[in-house]
């Protein structure tokens, strides 16, 4: 697969050849069965099956969540670009696998005493932002289908939030600021208020005292910035005028494009490395949050500029990676598409 140049108009915003290339990508892969990486906790011997047993919609992809936000880029492509020629297949997957009998074999495999913690709390806000995505798409009968299992993990959150007494400031899937990030998406489009002001709630909680943030990152293992996931979570739930206040609280030398490292894309030495393929993800999720917080900043703030070169950069960085080793290959097209789609 040919990739962009990274000094091609393609590294601003997502083209039609690009969606394309993207829904290609994840029509390889969301069924591919393996290699395949369980989250999975053996009660018996007869708990030791296949992963289409476990798992009849999201068993590809080398690992659950990496389904599902395979399966949210395709939703994604499909609403913003429905003219590309892999539209007939994306329709044909969506009609096979997003019934009711099949959201039923995944609900069944979450009432496993051993299931509590499935997926807590990166592929909970994943499958959140699928739902979100097919509400948003007006599609009624594949929304339908996943309302269930979209309603079982909101249940989850519901549930989690008020044990946990600290954030988690990870670069990874721990991460609470990213989950919570997307889960906010699907609480405001299913008109959920309740969860919406759980969740409002514990951001403030968690991360409104936080101030000059040192930007500890990046780590070898990171595909998320613990710093900017940080901000971007906030921003979503803060009116702009009291966001804006403490992005500069926060980040009070970001003008001056400072800490350093948060403006700089991260050096990917080894793509067939799985984690060490995780800092292409990093360049994307920064380009992504650069993007989102520039947007409410008005013209000539000081921090505007800055940013907006940032995203540019990271984009620029880990764009012509998105295909090659499959270990970045089945989910790296989709923190692409955050950060091409950023603030519309």
């Amino acid at each position: 697969m040919s990739s962009p140049s990274p000094d091609s108009s393609a590294a601003e915003r997502l083209t039609p050849e690009l969606a394309s290339q993207f829904a290609r990508i994840a029509l390889g892969h969301v069924t591919r069965e393996y290699p395949n990486k369980l989250d999975h906790v053996l009660e018996s011997d007869a708990d030791a099956l296949g992963v289409k047993a476990l798992h009849p919609i999201f068993y590809g992809s080398f690992d659950w969540h990496s389904c599902v936000h395979g399966y949210w880029l395709l939703a994604s492509l499909l609403r913003r670009a429905p003219g590309i020629p892999e539209a007939a297949a994306i329709h044909a997957l969506f009609d096979a696998h997003l019934t009711p009998q099949k959201v039923a074999g995944e609900l069944h495999y979450l009432q496993r005493p051993s299931a509590r913690g499935f997926e807590r709390p990166y592929g909970w806000g994943w499958l959140l932002k699928l739902q979100d995505e097919l509400l948003q798409a007006g599609n009624h009968r594949w929304a339908a289908a996943l309302r269930p299992l979209a309603e079982a993990f909101a249940d989850r959150f519901r549930a989690f939030l008020p044990n946990a007494v600290y954030p988690i400031r990870t670069g990874v899937h721990s991460s609470t600021a990213f989950a919570l990030a997307l889960a906010h998406d699907y609480a405001r489009r299913a008109e959920d208020t309740a969860l919406m002001a759980q969740m409002r709630a514990k951001v403030r909680d968690w991360y409104l005292a936080d101030q000059a943030a040192p930007a500890w990152e990046p780590s070898l293992d990171d595909f998320l910035s613990p710093t900017l996931m940080e901000a971007e979570c906030l921003r979503r739930y803060l009116p702009a005028d009291e966001f804006r206040a403490w992005l500069l609280a926060y980040l009070p030398r970001a003008a001056q494009g400072e800490p350093k490292t948060l403006f700089h894309p991260a050096t990917v030495s080894d793509r067939t490395d799985g984690k060490i393929a995780h800092l292409d993800g990093l360049n994307f999720s920064r380009a992504w949050c650069w993007r989102e917080i520039a947007g409410v900043l008005p013209d000539g703030h000081p921090m505007r500029a800055p940013t907006e070169a940032a995203a540019g950069r990271h984009l620029a960085a880990s764009l012509p990676h998105v295909a090659g080793d499959y270990m970045g290959e089945h989910w790296l097209a989709s923190f692409a598409l955050l950060a091409l789609t950023a603030g519309e």
